[in-house]
């Protein structure tokens, strides 16, 4: 991979379509657009309909053409497109002539990645993107849009400008030793010290609903064998995902369906019935059922109307890990309806009756735990950990301040922490602290 190259990519999905969008991005954008359309002085931000030709002046396409010049463009380097048909036979071509003309096929995020270090967005941006392109429900892509919009980005632009403002502080005081600083200076630095320390704990105690938004809800559905699980999985998922039987033990390993509840990403689980058995491969299914119960962020624990309770699902529905986020429902009510249990949802997986009740509860609940969830919330593990550090150093700042330490080893921690800040965004620079110092302190006057 190299950044002087001039790269081509097909940006519209792969087949037979109407129209075949190609993106060509580099030094030699113009003149690729000049070869193949023959406009050589091309309008920036203006669209031609044209005829496109390779080297050989055939004829390969009438396309529409547009032109932007860097650093106004998505790269920050000249690009051109070409919006052809969405043949087959076509899109080779445009692939062959491109390639002839010393273009290069893009890396996977070649286009993003120049984009990046062009300074056209940062890192944060540049996953917003990926997860726009990756949503697949209606909060996916409300969050996936903040993010591309920068709303992670200027919080942490927000709280790196406080950290830097305290460290040109405690610079001056290290540059500057002579200078007196009146008390109230250093009282409202342990103040802020301790302000920014909440705020970012705060934020890390979001139960990591930004992640389970971007990855999905986990829910298993767990139960006495023939209670009717994977019957209920194939009803939430209006198809046959899971193999249906009357034979007791059928599902020994876990079924993962995915699906959108009222926007909601959710990864639902057929799990292995519950009981003992002495079927090796059998007790290593249910096993991992009841691991899977203990991880997931809901479960649903299923009754037989046509039998009594197990004790094996109650005890999992009234436990200390299960009660705050299992959902008692009783399957088959269409057949019998002898079971009866303290706020459960009654359903019938044949017929359908009740399985929209229990949808609505399954999106208030979920819905309930991203009610606080902060404005621009954290959706992958690398911001987590880079916060994370950045507050740990906050903390020892503030214990050092607060013992009387040298602004030195003070001012150490807070620059440690500026930097595992830089990282979620990707922007580390150390010049801003003098840009600080002598804007606000006039040192040199």
């Amino acid at each position: 991979m190299s950044g002087s190259d001039t790269i081509y990519a097909l940006s519209s999905a792969a087949g037979r379509a109407g129209v075949a969008v190609f993106r060509v991005s580099g030094a030699n954008a113009k003149f690729t657009l000049g070869a193949m359309a023959g406009v050589q002085n091309p309008k920036a931000r203006h669209a031609y309909f044209l005829k496109l030709k390779n080297q050989n002046g055939e004829h390969l396409d009438d396309a529409l053409v547009l032109y932007f010049t860097g650093p106004n463009s998505f790269t920050g380097e000249d690009v051109a497109e070409f919006h052809v048909h969405g043949g087959r036979a076509i899109i080779t071509a445009v692939q062959s002539c491109l390639s002839s003309l010393g273009c290069r096929m893009a890396e996977p995020g070649e286009f993003t990645r120049r984009a990046f270090e062009n300074g056209k967005l940062d890192l944060t941006q540049a996953e917003g993107i990926a997860d726009i392109i990756d949503a697949e429900t209606e909060s996916q892509r409300a969050q996936a849009l903040k993010q591309m919009g920068g709303a992670l980005s200027l919080l942490t632009h927000r709280w790196r400008e406080q950290l830097l403002r305290i460290l040109a502080h405690l610079e001056a005081d290290i540059d500057f030793p002579d200078e007196d600083l009146p008390p109230e200076i250093t009282k409202q630095r342990l103040k802020n010290l301790n302000e920014l320390s909440a705020e970012m704990a705060a934020h890390l105690s979001d139960k990591r609903g930004g992640e389970r938004l971007r990855d999905g809800f986990s829910i298993a559905v767990l139960g006495a064998p023939n209670a009717g699980k994977s019957s209920l999985i194939n009803a939430l998922a209006q198809r046959d995902a899971a193999i249906v039987s009357a034979r007791a033990g059928t599902t020994r390993d876990i079924i993962e369906v995915h699906l959108d509840v009222a926007g909601y990403p959710v990864i639902l689980a057929d799990t292995a019935g519950l009981r003992d058995t002495g079927d090796e491969i059998e007790s290593e299914g249910i096993k991992r059922a009841l691991n899977r119960a203990a991880e997931a962020d809901l479960n649903i624990v299923l009754f037989d109307a046509t039998a009594a309770p197990d004790e094996t699902s109650l005890k999992l529905l009234n436990d200390n890990n299960g009660r705050d986020k299992s959902f008692a429902v009783v399957n088959k009510i269409d057949v019998a309806n002898t079971t009866k249990l303290p706020n459960a949802f009654y359903i019938s997986a044949q017929s359908g009756k009740g399985i929209a009740e229990l949808l609505d509860a399954i999106a208030a609940r979920l819905k309930t735990m991203l009610d606080e969830q902060p404005a621009a919330p954290l959706t992958r593990e690398r911001h987590r950990e880079a916060l994370t550090h950045c507050q740990q150093h906050l903390l020892r700042a503030i214990t050092a301040y607060q013992a009387g330490k040298p602004p030195e080893l003070v001012g150490e921690d807070i620059r440690l922490a500026t930097r595992a800040l830089a990282r979620i965004t990707g922007a580390v620079d150390v010049d801003d602290i003098l840009d600080i110092i002598f804007r606000e302190f006039c040192i040199g006057k």
